[in-house]
């Protein structure tokens, strides 16, 4: 069992930065991890995702060059660095977690099976 946890949300002017922060405990073993996020009315979206050796990142298109998603220092930590957030990057963002074996489709959502309870972000004027 993985248990994930967010912290970092907040609200923010357009062109702003923040950063999130996620940690797993539990069976943390090589694990893969990604930050998704919806907004209300839209489905959930992966946003940024990297390998378990942190080799390895993967971006949505729209955040491509502001966003910066990292391992921290403790092993199974992940940042994601946010600037230039506009807009339309408001919503609640989450981490997902996945344990080794199979295909990994990083931004894919039915690719992580442990999710943390999400922080807000807030953007606007």
């Amino acid at each position: 069992q993985v248990h994930v946890v967010e912290s970092g949300g907040g609200s923010v002017q357009p062109g702003g930065s923040l950063k999130l922060s996620c940690a797993a405990s539990g069976y943390t073993d090589n694990l893969f991890m990604a930050w998704f996020r919806q907004a209300p009315g839209n489905e959930r979206e992966g946003v940024a995702a990297m390998d378990a050796g942190g080799y390895n990142s993967y971006y949505l298109d729209s955040v491509k060059g502001r966003f910066t998603i990292s391992r921290g220092d403790a092993k199974n930590t992940l940042t994601l660095q946010m600037n230039s957030l506009k807009p339309e990057d408001a919503a609640m963002y989450y981490c997902a977690a996945r344990t080794p074996g199979g295909t990994w489709y990083p931004l894919r959502r039915d690719n992580y099976n442990y999710w943390g309870p999400g922080t807000q972000v807030t953007v606007s004027s």
